[in-house]
């Protein structure tokens, strides 16, 4: 079978070149705690405010609504916000506290509620992820790996910098703004990342995400629609 249509170089290079877009890029901001202290919470809302001075279009989903996934609730208001929102983005930043060793059951509730395919559209296809963790205690990258794992199953392009953030209790102040540090700086710099890789890849995320598997698929079915002459 040749695959010379959909992978040579130079079919590559022309599907690359479109025209930029110069909206504000789309971010959509989730975070993993229901608690009013929550440090997941607070470091999402640094990153989310961080991407919006920087010009940004920003999205800070609240979990506290959102019912246990059931594979039944789909038209609960809740649900069919995040589902929303997750089409409307270009990335995402996903911030989730490390519990017994793992993510929460909070923040994975939300991610099972985000289809990977609706019809025809992968809400999550292509666009670009950040993830960031916190923990109570010593440093870990337990809950990163979990979600880039994730990411990856959900066909993201998820950026190579993270975030994780040992004994979080210590890095924000009574009003929640987390003070200068180096973990604050590794926030800076993950959100940085992603916004450059969102500006770059946003306009060309179908010719590097789509498989060559969709692709004969959508040439069979339009081979099919063709010869019934719909």
């Amino acid at each position: 079978m040749s695959t010379d249509t959909l992978h040579s170089v130079d079919s590559v290079l022309n599907a690359l070149d479109v025209p930029v877009s110069t909206h504000a890029p789309r971010f959509l901001v989730l975070y993993g705690s229901l608690r009013p202290e929550s440090y997941s919470r607070k470091a999402a809302l640094l990153a989310a405010s961080l991407l919006e001075s920087w010009g940004a279009e920003v999205r800070v989903f609240d979990p506290h609504d959102l019912p246990v996934f059931d594979r039944a609730s789909y038209d609960h208001p809740q649900v069919q916000i995040l589902r929303d929102l997750a089409t409307w983005s270009e990335g995402m930043v996903w911030s989730c506290p490390e519990i017994h060793g793992s993510m929460c059951g909070t923040f994975k509730n939300q991610i099972d509620w985000i289809p990977l395919k609706t019809g025809a559209v992968r809400p999550t296809q292509g666009k670009t992820l950040a993830l960031m963790q916190v923990t109570g205690g010593s440093q870990s990258y337990n809950v990163v790996n979990q979600m880039r794992v994730l990411g990856r199953w959900m066909r993201m392009v998820t950026i190579p910098n993270q975030s994780s953030v040992p004994k979080a209790w210590q890095e924000f102040d009574e009003h929640g703004v987390m003070r200068d540090s180096a973990y604050k700086e590794r926030i800076v710099d993950v959100m940085e990342e992603l916004f450059r890789f969102t500006l770059l890849l946003r306009d060309r995320s179908d010719v590097l995400t789509t498989r060559f598997s969709e692709q004969k698929s959508l040439a069979e079915t339009g081979a099919l629609q063709k010869a019934q002459g719909v």
